[in-house]
């Protein structure tokens, strides 16, 4: 092999050991911030899974919430009209967080099936709802509840 040949196959072999080097560290890092969303039956069956971070979604039960009256601790119990699992957060809930609505709460599930969310998401108004929490309750076969008129 001449000179020429082997210094291109060199430089041809280095392009292609750092692209792969590259796409490697990049799904390597797209794996990590992954969220992916199990509905209440999924995370009561055992499907999702321990210490990863998933968004978990439903509509939170009437007369579940429960406050620290102490600190920012709340506990709510968020369901899909088949199965319930139980949330705990620290922290401000947002304004718009109510019994009865639909929200996503991002976090790690503990050994004893219990979201312990970092994250607390709300619906924006009476209509919407998350999309995956719309899903989940369709295909239960329940619909979204449907608001009480204030005023």
């Amino acid at each position: 092999m001449n000179p020429l040949r082997k210094k291109r196959l060199i430089i041809i072999l280095a392009i292609l050991v750092g692209v792969g080097a590259a796409v490697g560290l990049a799904l390597s890092a797209l794996q990590q911030n992954i969220n992916l969303f199990y509905t209440p039956t999924q995370i009561a069956n055992g499907e999702a899974p321990q210490d990863t971070r998933i968004r978990a979604g439903g509509m939170v039960e009437k007369g579940s919430l429960q406050r620290s009256p102490d600190s920012l601790d709340v506990k709510f119990v968020v369901t899909d009209f088949n199965k319930s699992v139980t949330i705990t957060y620290r922290g401000i809930l947002p304004d718009l967080f109510r019994e009865g609505q639909g929200i996503v709460a991002l976090g790690k599930i503990n050994a004893d099936g219990v979201v312990v969310a970092d994250e607390v998401l709300a619906k924006h108004d009476e209509k919407y709802m998350p999309p995956e929490v719309t899903k989940a309750l369709k295909d239960s076969g329940q619909s979204a509840p449907t608001p009480a008129k204030e005023g």
